[in-house]
């Protein structure tokens, strides 16, 4: 059995719209295929917060600040991706020039609005539902009930968004990046040959610390309520359980992050196989298996991450959005 040669080295990555973003050491790259079918590659340094701040990087805390950071860093990777499709249709349709700004706008605002949304369905909508059971006063009973309740949102949630053929190329994608980095992680030569032949699961994505995050969210929001109970003598409200719930997250996040740090350290244990089991499952929701274009994507992000020069033909960013438009025939009667 071969040790991971990347214990000491945090490779993480994200699908985006048709690419993949790879993080390795201080250095974020994102790739991303055209419909032009060119990989157009962005890099970008970047000094984590824990790094730039040593009491960051406590236990817990330091998993809180990963987690709004990677949220920072997946929301503007994401608008890069979706520039780089807007870039492509203004380029070859001239009368699409114009809004540059208006699409970015709009964008921002379907990810704020989608947030929003996010927030109410999957905190206030289960809280909503426990409460009309009337078992507000039993902090235990009330927690598993909304669990249970925001777990089969979650479930259902993923479900019918793998069902558009937009999203399924994302979760490709995300499938990719998984390859990808199992590749990395086995010491195989980073193609797309070697990469095929690894698993799409992998046991410290993200979408594993979202299962944990819902699942702990339901022992944390227990104690949390119980001793709201025992101060002030009465359940909180809806809405005062809302607001509790949602302020103690980034403790729950940074719990969630250091039992998924412990899993990837520990993974061949039976008890971490156990736990990182149900997260698993999941991913066989929110990963598809790839195509060895979409493969290449993530391998020139992952060569580019870790300093290396990819033999895979890309382009740069700032290269690729000077490039001018393409001259586009006028048609004659």
């Amino acid at each position: 059995m071969e040790e991971s040669r990347t214990e000491d080295l945090p490779v993480g990555g994200q699908a985006v719209i048709e690419g993949v973003m790879m993080r390795a050491e201080n250095r974020i790259v994102t790739a991303v295929r055209t419909p032009e079918q060119e990989i157009v590659v962005r890099e970008q340094e970047h000094i984590p917060w824990s790094r730039r701040f040593g009491f960051l990087r406590l236990p817990i805390l330091r998993g809180a600040v990963a987690f709004i950071e990677m949220m920072i860093i997946g929301l503007q990777t994401l608008n890069f991706s979706a520039d780089v499709a807007l870039q492509s249709e203004r380029r070859s349709m001239p009368e699409a020039q114009e809004g540059g700004w208006k699409d970015r706008l709009a964008l921002a605002a379907t990810l704020v609005s989608s947030l929003a949304i996010g927030i109410g369905v999957f905190f206030f909508l289960p809280l909503a539902a426990a409460q009309a059971t009337g078992s507000e006063r039993d902090a235990v009973s009330f927690n598993l009930l909304a669990g249970l309740v925001r777990t089969c949102l979650l479930l259902l949630y993923l479900y019918g968004i793998s069902r558009w053929q937009e999203i399924r190329r994302v979760f490709q994608y995300h499938g990719a990046e998984h390859k990808s980095i199992f590749t990395l992680e086995a010491g195989a030569d980073l193609t797309v040959d070697e990469a095929r032949g690894f698993g799409r699961l992998h046991p410290r994505c993200g979408t594993s610390f979202l299962l944990i995050v819902v699942l702990l969210s339901i022992l944390v929001f227990a104690l949390v309520d119980s001793a709201f109970i025992d101060v002030f003598g009465h359940p909180q409200s809806l809405l005062e359980r809302f607001l509790t719930h949602l302020s103690v997250l980034p403790f729950i996040s940074g719990l969630s992050f250091e039992l998924l740090k412990l899993s990837g350290r520990k993974r061949n244990h039976p008890v971490t196989k156990l736990v990182i089991r149900p997260g698993l499952w999941l991913q066989r929701i929110t990963t598809k298996e790839p195509s060895d274009d979409q493969l290449e994507v993530a391998l020139v992000a992952l060569h580019r991450a870790l300093g290396q020069t990819s033999p895979l033909t890309h382009c740069d960013w700032d290269e690729w959005r000077m490039r001018p438009a393409p001259v586009v025939p006028s048609e004659t009667s």
